[in-house]
């Protein structure tokens, strides 16, 4: 069970410094990237290291993305009502789990979960809005900076998203083919609005 903890540790720290205090009494749950995250009606998982993606499949078979999950946004089944929900390990990951009720225990937990929970809500928003583009192009763009916001590292180039999406991935999430996505990249570089370093992950300029 999780111990009480004192509003002076929510005001001294974010939720991963309040997890950290459970890491001495818990075992962190390790997946490799391309894992697949086991999800329960009553747990919600927390990553502490890495980086998950959420996805849906449609009855014709085609999947959707839903989110890019980052260290201490939480995410699980009972914070959706989307089924169904995948969640897969997109880089090497640990995750720690808590129950529903664990969380509904901790005045204290709630508090610090709570501004994480909150960029899940925004970004939720920010790729539904996606959907409003109505040029594919611009679409691509707009996740590109989204993705940005998420796991961009500044260079001297430009932001790196320090994640790698795959063609698929990056279709999935605005609603369009591989192809198209391939030759939009092609065409985004050319302008001179991206460029792909030598690991192959895209920066924005």
């Amino acid at each position: 069970m999780i111990q009480s903890f004192t509003p002076t540790s929510i005001e001294q720290s974010d939720v991963r410094q309040l997890l950290s205090q459970l890491y001495r009494e818990r075992s962190l749950h390790p997946f490799r990237s391309g894992q697949t995250i086991p999800m329960q009606p009553n747990e919600i998982w927390i990553p502490c290291r890495g980086v998950v993606i959420l996805n849906t499949l449609y009855p014709s078979g085609d999947e959707a993305l839903l989110g890019v999950v980052t260290p201490s946004m939480p995410f699980g089944l009972p914070l959706t009502w989307i089924s169904p929900y995948q969640a897969i390990a997109l880089t090497d990951a640990d995750l720690l789990c808590l129950s529903v009720s664990e969380v509904e225990k901790s005045g204290a937990l709630c508090q610090g979960l709570f501004p994480h929970l909150c960029r899940r809500l925004k970004q939720a928003d920010a790729f539904l809005a996606l959907s409003g583009c109505r040029r594919v192009e611009e679409r691509l763009k707009q996740l590109l900076v989204l993705l940005q916001h998420e796991v961009g590292q500044p260079t001297s180039s430009g932001t790196r998203l320090n994640v790698r999406l795959t063609h698929q991935q990056l279709a999935n999430a605005i609603g369009t083919t591989r192809v198209t996505v391939t030759r939009l990249l092609g065409q985004l570089k050319q302008e001179g609005w991206l460029a792909i370093d030598t690991k192959r992950h895209i920066v924005l300029h």
